[in-house]
């Protein structure tokens, strides 16, 4: 581009790292196509419906997994706090002859103490972290392995069904004819979206991903904004267990067990850099339906269920490769 005194300007241009959450709309229209030709019920209301409701409780924790990572850090064990908040919170509250802890707390304790729960576990990792300056891998991977072991002692190794009524309506509720639980996936991915791309505390938390001396040097309270981010983390993991014991009416003495892979692999997938400082909740957001989408098409298609974490891994390993052909550095 010419200037009118002959100065040479170059074209504006479009960073290529920009596009990975751009480029997984044409993908996720492309798989709806896909699904549309395998089985034409794919497109139904319900179906649809059927697989954002599923895809919510893994939209949470990816939702707070791109948080922490977007901050440079880990948080491994938000499967674990997906399973304990909600096996905790249901035997404080349930007699002992259905398998409670015998406290027999008022039944209107049991959503706050899940997520007192989760916000302690991440307080707890956060303070680790933080304060005590070990590494988040490490933490977090020891505290998936208490949380679980904790979890699984609990329970027994049995399923809770005998659940209050609160703990069973965020699950099933329908509001204005979806499920409740897509509703509140929606405004906290929303509220995230905002705060990180137009409040002062989400810049700050590019700033410390991307270096955290130079936030600190200019300013940003750097401790404080990643013990919040972990204790956020933690609030998510258990509202996403709550949401699943809803769903699914039971606690599971496994529940969330293996889902911190299918997490990483969406995070990947939407372009939230290993690295810190850089990716988007929107495209975490894409990457959950990405997989949502596939594993739909997949059942559909009548694809045994243990190909799927092959695929899964497949998909991470290509999203690595798109990492490095479109930023020039490979994710670590």
């Amino acid at each position: 581009m010419t200037t009118s005194t002959g100065a040479v300007t170059p074209a504006p241009t479009v960073r290529p790292a920009r596009l990975r959450d751009l480029a997984l709309l044409p993908a996720i229209a492309l798989l709806v196509l896909v699904g549309a030709l395998i089985d034409p019920a794919f497109l139904s209301r319900d179906n649809i419906v059927n697989v954002l409701q599923q895809q919510t409780e893994l939209s949470l924790l990816v939702l707070a997994e791109a948080i922490i990572l977007i901050a440079g850090r880990f948080d491994l064990s938000l499967e674990s706090t997906v399973g304990l908040a909600p096996a905790l919170a249901v035997g404080l509250v349930i007699p002992a002859t259905a398998d409670g802890l015998g406290a027999e707390l008022p039944v209107w304790t049991a959503i706050p103490l899940c997520l007192l729960t989760g916000g302690l576990i991440g307080a707890f990792n956060g303070m680790l972290i933080v304060r005590f300056r070990l590494s988040a891998f490490i933490v977090t991977l020891g505290m998936l392995i208490v949380l679980r072991g904790l979890q699984v002692g609990l329970t027994g190794g049995q399923n809770l069904f005998e659940l209050p009524e609160s703990f069973l309506y965020l699950g099933n509720a329908r509001w204005l004819g979806l499920p409740a639980s897509i509703w509140i996936c929606g405004v906290l991915f929303a509220a995230g979206i905002a705060v990180l791309g137009y409040f002062r505390h989400g810049r700050s938390i590019y700033a410390i991903g991307g270096n955290a001396d130079a936030a600190r040097a200019a300013g940003v309270r750097t401790d404080r904004v990643l013990w919040t981010v972990f204790v956020i983390g933690g609030l998510l993991a258990a509202l996403a267990g709550l949401l699943m014991t809803g769903r699914l009416g039971s606690v599971a003495a496994d529940q969330g067990n293996g889902m911190i892979f299918t997490v990483f692999a969406a995070a990947v997938i939407g372009g939230v850099s290993m690295d810190g400082g850089k990716g988007t909740l929107f495209g975490g957001l894409c990457g959950v339906l990405v997989l949502g989408l596939i594993n739909n098409i997949l059942t559909l298609a009548g694809v045994s269920a243990q190909w799927i974490q092959a695929i899964y891994g497949a998909i991470i390993l290509l999203a690595l490769v798109m990492a490095r052909l479109t930023s020039g550095k490979a994710q670590d």
